[in-house]
């Protein structure tokens, strides 16, 4: 190969040769694609699964606080773009009964044109504002939602569904006249 080019030997594919099947009798014991299944299945190695954690202490739920938000941190710098991620991380602060921090990543999610123009970003934020009883965030994040999205029937029906569930049917007539 000093000149830079391959030789007919170097180049050569080896075809396999047929062979042919010398004793055509059935084996004594008859194996099924069942059994074979089932000890491939039997063979196969466990999932490999961290340990389960047990938090005992405030330094470790605050260590344990600090990491899961780098996570998210992370997959949210990669891959911004997908709203799931930002779904799972505003409703992981939720869980963690950090509302200012949830609504932070909500707001941030909703800087994204894109996010911003899907209704079900919306419908979410509210929810959780609406779940957690802060019926004044709620309604300003409606207002927002039908100014930004007019076109969304979703919308404006959950937020009548909303008022009349509160009782302020005239305010809910109002705001959908005031919007419009």
């Amino acid at each position: 190969m000093a000149s830079g080019y391959l030789n007919r030997k170097e180049t050569e594919v080896k075809v396999a040769i047929a062979r042919r099947v010398k004793n055509k009798t059935p084996a004594p014991i008859q194996i099924t694609a069942e059994q074979i299944l089932r000890e491939a299945r039997e063979r196969q190695e466990a999932e490999i699964r961290p340990p389960n954690q047990k938090i005992t202490d405030q330094t470790e739920v605050a260590d344990y606080r600090l990491r899961k938000r780098k996570e998210f941190e992370s997959l949210i710098s990669r891959v911004g773009w997908n709203k799931s991620v930002w779904v799972k991380y505003a409703e992981w602060e939720e869980s963690q009964n950090d509302l200012k921090r949830a609504r932070s990543i909500w707001e941030r999610a909703l800087v994204i044109d894109a996010l911003n123009r899907d209704h079900t970003i919306w419908l979410k934020y509210v929810h959780m504002e609406m779940k957690n009883k802060f019926v004044n965030h709620a309604r300003n994040l409606w207002d927002r939602a039908v100014i930004r999205l007019p076109r969304v029937d979703q919308l404006w029906y959950k937020y009548i569904h909303m008022e009349e569930m509160l009782g302020n049917v005239a305010g809910a007539r109002a705001r959908v006249v005031v919007l419009h």
